[in-house]
């Protein structure tokens, strides 16, 4: 136990103390310093920052779990990933940096009206508090406590001691956040990132190695023999009808609401964006994400493959509790003095989407409320100091709430992604229409934003109709559009909006965006191509 704790001691510190000493020099009492980190980042700290927002314990052990007992057809999340970043770097980013957002309401401000900046404003509040904050704080105490076993050290029961673990991984997390604004969580995040993927990847490697007998390709030769139908990627689940509410990731909706929501996430999602926001320049914007989509490609080898391997290991005795297969696997393929390194960078991962999530309410607030009807006069340093009480106020919200959070039948992973179509796709709804349909108008906007909040919630939790989550987006998605475009016959646009260059940052494209776009579209395909059809 003595080197587990020293193993995660010093890794915790490494990353406290790097990112400390890079924050020295920092100008962190003003809007841009706070909540942009200077606009400084550079390709590799916004690549890091990105991966480690998405991918958490939700991941880890989400992903894995729904592998574990469903197979690979869950990697659409991930695989399709690249495509988004490629758009964001082709289209959406360049125009953001030009407008120099600080947020992407700010877009809707300028295209539309103040109103519908403040009801998308507090959408994302909401859905960053309500559904994302506490599951990440509750999977990653699940993960610690099974690791660890604190509720074993600390003599108490595995219900408080997931408590405990979620009230000191959320009071780190907030520490991070309230006091060292973006800067602080990117540069975190750049080296728990880097450090989760190798430790990611220590995992399978470690037990290919051991079912292998000393080779890893024997081993992973073992373990699709044992089970080559796991590996399957694309899924032959009823999308319509019958079972289709129960199905994890039909094939056929790849082609509907999956690309709204990546498209969103990746190309709209503050959380996610506000690390390109704070881009030196478009040249290091788009390496950041463009990287970012080539590690995505990477990432099923860390939130998938371990859960194949944990059916090799352990058959179907979790199935009632799929959650657990990734903490088993770790505390059975690797050596205990490298457990506490791989708690620590849980733990990171944990605090880098909880600290991203925070300081990017604590941004939409402070900038886009607080600032517009409580007090319009703030200064720069006013404006920090409501984004930090922001900060502890939500971090506070999301300790309590946590542990309450209960496994979903289909794992916490599919719970995420339900809850989060209450809100992403109503707002990608809006923000694409700013940008593709010149003809909407403010107060048609406004109608398709709350219709297809209401249409989700009533189609998939009220009448709860046979047709898989990811479809009612993708149908979501198009009678939004469709009530934008009829509200707004009756009630025409009366503002004109074009984006301008407001020098910001340098807006010199990388000369490699499209070589490397090309690549990674190619890789995806071929994942589709070679593991379409094994079993």
């Amino acid at each position: 136990m003595i080197w587990q704790f020293l193993s995660f001691l010093g890794f915790t510190l490494l990353v406290a103390g790097y990112s400390t000493w890079r924050l020295r020099q920092d100008k962190l009492n003003t809007e841009d310093g706070y909540f942009l980190g200077n606009r400084s980042l550079t390709g590799v700290v916004i690549a890091g920052s990105m991966l480690l927002t998405n991918i958490s314990t939700e991941h880890l052990i989400g992903m894995n779990g729904s592998t574990y007992k469903y197979g690979s057809m869950i990697i659409t999340w991930e695989a399709t990933s690249a495509i988004a970043l490629i758009i964001a770097a082709l289209y959406f980013v360049p125009r953001y940096l030009k407008m120099g957002l600080t947020t992407i309401p700010e877009f809707l401000e300028k295209r539309f009206d103040g109103m519908l900046r403040t009801i998308v404003a507090m959408l994302l509040i909401i859905s960053l508090v309500a559904t994302l904050l506490p599951i990440v704080l509750y999977t990653g105490a699940i993960n610690i406590e099974s690791i660890f076993e604190i509720s074993e050290l600390l003599g108490v029961s595995k219900s408080q001691g997931i408590w405990i673990t979620v009230l000191f991984v959320g009071i780190l997390g907030g520490i991070y956040a309230i006091f060292g604004g973006l800067k602080m969580v990117a540069y975190t995040d750049t080296i728990n990132g880097f450090g989760l993927l190798a430790a990611g990847l220590l995992v399978p490697i470690l037990a290919l190695y051991s079912i292998g007998d000393g080779h890893i390709i024997e081993g992973l030769r073992t373990v699709f023999n044992h089970a080559p139908e796991k590996f399957k990627v694309i899924s032959d689940e009823p999308s319509i009808g019958p079972g289709s509410r129960n199905a994890i990731l039909p094939f056929s909706v790849l082609f509907t609401g999956m690309i709204i929501n990546q498209l969103y996430f990746w190309t709209m999602h503050q959380s996610i964006v506000q690390r390109v926001l704070g881009a030196v320049s478009l040249k290091e914007a788009q390496k950041g994400l463009l990287l970012t989509g080539a590690l995505k490609l990477l990432i099923p080898a860390v939130v998938m493959l371990p859960g194949i391997i944990g059916f090799y290991y352990f058959g179907d005795q979790f199935y009632d509790n799929q959650d657990v297969i990734y903490p088993q696997l770790v505390k059975k393929v690797l050596p205990v003095w490298l457990t506490g390194f791989f708690v620590a960078v849980v733990m990171g991962a944990v605090l880098s989407t909880f600290n991203s999530a925070l300081n990017s309410a604590a941004t939409v607030f402070s900038l886009g409320i607080y600032k517009r009807y409580i007090n319009t006069g703030m200064t720069d340093s006013g404006s920090v100091r409501v984004g930090r009480i922001v900060s502890f106020v939500l971090a506070a919200f999301a300790i309590s709430v946590a542990p309450y959070v209960a496994s979903a039948p289909e794992g916490l992973y599919q719970l995420l992604q339900q809850l989060n179509g209450i809100f992403f796709i109503p707002m990608a709804s809006v923000i694409l229409a700013g940008f593709f349909f010149p003809k909407v108008s403010a107060v048609g906007a406004k109608a398709g934003l709350i219709f297809g909040l209401l249409f989700y919630i009533i189609m998939n939790f009220v009448i709860r109709i046979d047709m898989h989550f990811v479809h009612i987006w993708g149908i979501e998605f198009v009678l939004n559009i469709i009530v934008m475009h009829l509200v707004s016959r009756f009630y025409p646009r009366t503002n004109h909006y074009e984006i301008t260059d407001v020098k910001a940052v340098p807006l010199t494209p990388w000369k490699y965006t499209k070589p490397v776009s090309i690549f990674l579209i190619i890789i995806t395909v071929c994942i589709y191509i070679f593991l379409g059809n094994v079993a």
